[in-house]
């Protein structure tokens, strides 16, 4: 019986092996096909929590964006007000028309000392004869006493009346063109300011975010995902300009739009205004569909006329200085006292001998001169434009019903605007003038409610946050580490790495920004 058996043992030794070997493989296999599985789960697992974390890291950065442009817009708003004195003029005309009835005898209306500008449709004769006599009509002719009735030399007469009558236009002209250009200045001023606070916050909170990955992945930190905030105060960090004081005198760098920029603006604006506006009289009727063609002019004259001439507009003096002036800021906003604090060098620059300061700048700079600025400023301005025109005007001058409340907007609204009856200039400046408060100092902020719902604002942020990582993490080498190897994850911005997701940033070394931003505006309008 053992004889038998060892012998049938012997007999079938290769088919026991060849089933040994079998199962020893496919146990193996199934361990190791159970630890891929695990490992990848950990992997999404652990993926899914860095893109949560940095999405919400995203999402806090734009909400920031809107409290820095609340913070700073006051600033702006006192130094354009204090320029264009609307009220000032709205009140000398108030105070002539008040010695104009108290020389008649009469007691001023407690309403004609009000903010709203003084009608120019009295009785006021001096001011018949001005307006009248720029048209060619004759004092005679409206039935006003000449200067010999009253007693007085026809060439004292004559002298006091040309006097009187350049006071009173000179005033009607100074306050519609300012009204109008101090409007059109604080939309301009909320539109950059906000777009250059969007640049800035986000490519500070792209570097942040880099130096945390990049102390992750050379043990930095002792964690398995990416934390929201990044409290470590070393080289790592310094090196990608991480540290406080380079991020506090980079954000300084608004203080020139704030003081100086929004000047250059109004100074174009105001030459538009003057072209486009100047040969209207405050005694002139003016319709919605009037007002809007010449709103569309100023803006071609100050933005450009075609999409080509837009694309050549330069918006990078408004919003940052000269390299000359860049020292002359630091010191103004007390930054520094000491010369040459952007450019000089520092202990946390790369070997290329470029600052953190000056490669902020540098960039900020690009991506003001790109293309994708512009066409994301103008549709900033067509919001904020649309919010004055299309409503505040439109509904509380012209009575038009909010768009909203209409069914068939294509073709109702056209014959509402069509069938509006016109108001008088002045009506439409007293808007103009209160306007102005509530787009620089209102609370809730309407216009710049408006501009944050214009999407490609977020996808323009999202280009800037998530591409060009390649020359942030090239030039540094950290422990014998090379960082242009570490991986970097991007979160809700899908890459061409992402398999089966739509892609929306390329990080590959031959991407621009501005690819980067097609792809993204391809994204946005798919959805």
């Amino acid at each position: 019986m053992i004889s038998a058996t060892r012998n049938w043992l012997r007999r079938n030794r290769t088919t026991f092996a060849v089933g040994a070997g079998v199962l020893t493989v496919g146990y193996v296999a199934t361990q190791y096909v159970l630890g891929r599985i695990s490992d990848a789960r950990e992997r999404m697992s652990s993926d899914r929590i860095a893109r949560e974390n940095l999405r919400r890291r995203f999402e806090q950065n734009q909400e920031d964006c809107t409290f820095t442009v609340l913070a700073l817009l006051p600033t702006a708003t006192d130094n354009i007000l204090a320029e264009l004195e609307t009220e000032r003029i709205t009140f000398e005309l108030q105070q002539q028309k008040a010695a104009k009835l108290a020389r008649n005898g009469e007691a001023p209306h407690p309403s004609e000392m009000g903010s709203t500008p003084p009608s120019v449709t009295d009785d006021d004769g001096r001011s018949m004869v001005s307006l009248q006599s720029e048209s060619g009509i004759h004092a005679s002719q409206m039935g006003i006493p000449s200067a010999t009735s009253t007693g007085e030399s026809p060439q004292d007469g004559g002298q006091q009346a040309q006097k009187a009558r350049k006071s009173k236009l000179q005033l009607w002209n100074d306050l519609k063109i300012s009204a109008i250009t101090r409007a059109f200045t604080l939309i301009y001023t909320l539109a950059l300011l906000t777009l250059l606070t969007r640049i800035q916050l986000n490519l500070l909170g792209r570097r942040s975010y880099l130096s945390s990955v990049v102390s992750l992945a050379t043990g930095g930190i002792n964690e398995s995902t990416i934390t929201l905030e990044n409290n470590d105060d070393d080289n790592v960090d310094q090196a990608y300009g991480n540290d406080f004081e380079t991020n506090r005198r980079y954000l300084t760098f608004s203080w020139w739009l704030l003081h100086r920029g929004w000047k250059e603006a109004m100074y174009k604006v105001e030459a538009a205004v003057k072209e486009v506006f100047g040969s209207l009289s405050p005694r002139d009727d003016i319709d919605m569909e009037k007002f809007s063609i010449l709103t569309l002019e100023v803006r071609k004259k100050v933005e450009g006329a075609t999409e080509a001439d837009r694309r050549e507009c330069r918006w990078l003096q408004f919003l940052l200085p000269p390299r000359d002036q860049e020292d002359f800021v630091l010191k103004e906003s007390g930054m520094t006292t000491e010369p040459s604090a952007v450019s000089s060098p520092a202990p946390s620059i790369s070997s290329s001998g470029i600052t953190p300061l000056r490669r902020l700048l540098d960039e900020t700079s690009d991506l003001i001169d790109s293309p994708p600025f512009t066409d994301v400023l103008t549709k900033l301005l067509d919001a904020g434009f649309s919010t004055l025109v299309d409503q505040k005007v439109a509904q509380q001058v012209f009575k038009l019903p909010p768009t909203s409340d209409i069914t068939d907007a294509s073709t109702s609204r056209i014959t509402e605007i069509l069938d509006v009856k016109p108001v008088k200039l002045p009506i439409v400046l007293a808007l103009l003038t209160r306007q102005a408060h509530n787009i620089g100092n209102g609370v809730p902020n309407e216009y710049l409610q408006s501009m944050e719902q214009v999407r490609d604002l977020e996808a323009f942020a999202a280009v800037v946050y998530s591409s060009n990582w390649e020359s942030e993490i090239t030039p540094l080498n950290v422990d014998g580490t090379n960082t242009a190897d570490v991986e970097i994850e991007t979160a809700g911005f899908k890459t061409d790495s992402d398999a089966g997701q739509e892609s929306i940033i390329d990080l590959g070394s031959a991407s621009t920004f501005e690819n980067a931003w097609g792809k993204a505006v391809d994204k946005s309008s798919v959805t």
